[in-house]
C-alpha cells in the first residue's frame, strides 16, 4: 500500500513559522507569518513527524515494534500474525490469515488516505514474482533500462562478469574517460547488485578506480552488465554463514578483499565484498578480519530474526583457513599474530561464548570465493547457482 501525501499526516513538536505563501497573503496582516500546526513537504522534521504519526497508530492498534529494525511491526491474534515493514510512505504487509490481512487494509484506509496496489509485484526498482514454489526477486526491466541509458543494448553478452585475466591498477599512462558518466555507470551497477550478487566483486572492484577513471577501468565496467534471485518456500531454517579473502589483491596499497554471505535455510539474505580498511601481514589475518565481519553480521540477523519468533543456537560460521579458525580457537599469543588489533578479537569472544562455531569448508565449497576475485566459468557458474542465483521463470 502507498500512503498519499504521507509528510502531511505528521505533527510537530517543535514551533515552526512560515512566510505567507503567494495568493494567500493577509490584507490586514501583511507582515505576520503562519504557525504551522501540522508538517509540510520540504520541512526537515515531517519525516520523522510521519514516522511518529505511523508509529504511535500501529502501536495503539496493538502491534509490537521490531525490537533491531524499528520500522517492522508485528501482530498476533488468535494464533495467526501480521508482519509490517514500513519504507517511508510505501508499506509492505502480509499474514498467515486472510482475514487478518483485510482487516488490517480496512483499518489503514479509514485513518490515512491511501492506495492499495494489491500482491507485491514491484518494490523500489526489484521486480517481484511469487508463486506456490518460492519467490523470484529480479530487476530485468532496470538493467534493460540501464542498458539502453548507457547504448550498450547491442553488447555481445559476457560468461563472466570479469575476466581471471584482468588485473586493474590505477593505469595513470591510460586514455581519460568522462568521469561522471563512469561514476553513473557505477551507481547504476551498485544498485543491480540488490538481485546479482555474482557481479558484486567487479563492481566494487571497478568503483575504486572512480576518482580517475580510464578506457580500462570503462572497459572492465561494460563486461558486467536478466538474472535474479530465487527463494525457496518450505526450504528448512538455519541460519550460517560463508566468509573468505584475497590476501593482498589490490595492486595499488596491498590491501585484501573480504567476501561475506549469509543464508536463511538454502537462500542468500545478504552479501558482501570490500577493501579491508588496513594492509595486514598474512593470509591468516586477512581471513580472520573477515570472519569477524561476518560474525557481526550474523549476530544482527540472529537479532532481527528474532522478532519474528525464529530462535537459533549456535550459528555455523565456515571458513576456507584452518589457521584462520584456529586462531579464534585459541586464545593463547603468538608472534605472528599478537599484532591484530583488538576489536577483531570479537570473533574468539562469541566463540567462546557459543553464539558461534567456526566451521572448516573446502575452498571448492567456500561460497564468498565469489566476492573475494574474478573467477573461471565453471567456478562461477556452480557458486551462482549455489546462491539462488538463475533466470526468471
Amino acid at each position: 500500500m502507498d500512503v498519499k501525501s504521507a509528510f502531511l499526516n505528521g505533527f510537530i513538536e517543535e514551533e515552526v513559522y512560515v512566510r505567507q505563501p503567494p495568493g494567500f497573503e493577509s490584507a490586514k496582516f501583511p507582515d505576520r507569518v503562519y504557525k504551522l500546526r501540522k508538517a509540510l513537504y520540504g520541512l526537515k522534521q515531517a519525516p520523522r513527524a510521519w514516522y511518529a504519526r505511523l508509529k504511535s497508530f500501529l502501536l495503539k492498534s496493538g502491534f509490537v515494534m521490531g525490537s533491531v529494525d524499528k520500522t517492522l511491526f508485528l501482530l498476533s491474534r488468535s494464533g495467526d500474525t501480521l508482519i509490517v515493514q514500513i519504507y517511508v510512505d510505501d508499506i509492505i504487509f502480509g499474514g498467515s490469515s486472510h482475514a487478518l490481512v483485510s482487516s488490517f487494509a480496512e483499518q489503514m484506509s479509514r485513518e490515512f488516505e491511501m492506495s492499495l496496489m494489491g500482491e507485491l509485484q514491484f518494490f523500489l526498482g526489484l521486480q517481484i514474482k511469487q508463486g506456490l514454489e518460492g519467490t523470484f526477486v529480479h530487476q530485468t526491466k532496470y538493467t534493460r533500462d540501464i542498458l539502453k541509458k548507457f547504448n550498450m543494448g547491442d553488447s555481445k553478452p559476457m560468461t563472466t562478469p570479469m575476466s581471471t585475466n584482468t588485473a586493474l591498477d590505477a593505469d595513470e599512462d591510460g586514455e581519460a574517460v568522462d568521469q561522471k558518466k563512469f561514476q553513473g555507470m557505477i551507481g547504476s551497477l551498485l544498485y543491480l547488485t540488490t538481485t546479482r550478487p555474482d557481479i558484486q566483486f567487479a563492481v566494487c572492484l571497478c568503483a575504486r578506480y572512480q576518482a580517475s577513471p580510464r578506457t580500462s577501468h570503462r572497459q572492465a565496467v561494460k563486461g558486467i552488465f536478466q538474472l535474479g534471485l530465487w527463494y525457496s518456500s518450505g526450504s528448512s531454517i538455519f541460519l550460517r554463514g560463508f566468509s573468505d579473502t584475497d590476501h593482498a589483491g589490490c595492486r595499488i596499497d596491498r590491501k585484501s578483499t573480504s567476501g561475506t554471505c549469509q543464508l536463511l535455510g538454502t537462500s542468500l539474505v545478504s552479501w558482501s565484498s570490500r577493501k579491508q580498511a588496513s594492509v595486514v601481514l598474512s593470509t591468516t589475518e586477512a581471513e580472520y578480519v573477515t570472519a569477524a565481519s561476518c560474525c557481526c553480521q550474523l549476530l544482527w540477523m540472529k537479532a532481527t530474526l528474532s522478532d519474528f519468533g525464529l530462535r537459533f543456537g549456535k550459528i555455523s560460521l565456515l571458513v576456507d583457513s584452518t589457521s584462520a579458525i584456529s586462531v579464534a580457537k585459541n586464545p593463547i599469543l603468538h608472534s605472528r599474530t599478537k599484532h591484530i588489533d583488538v576489536r577483531f578479537h570479537f570473533l574468539r569472544d562469541h566463540y567462546e561464548k557459543g553464539d558461534i562455531d567456526l566451521v572448516h569448508v573446502v575452498s571448492a565449497n567456500q561460497l564468498a570465493d565469489i566476492f573475494t576475485k574474478p573467477l573461471e566459468f565453471d567456478a562461477f557458474t556452480c557458486l551462482r547457482v549455489e546462491l539462488g542465483v538463475c533466470h526468471p521463470f
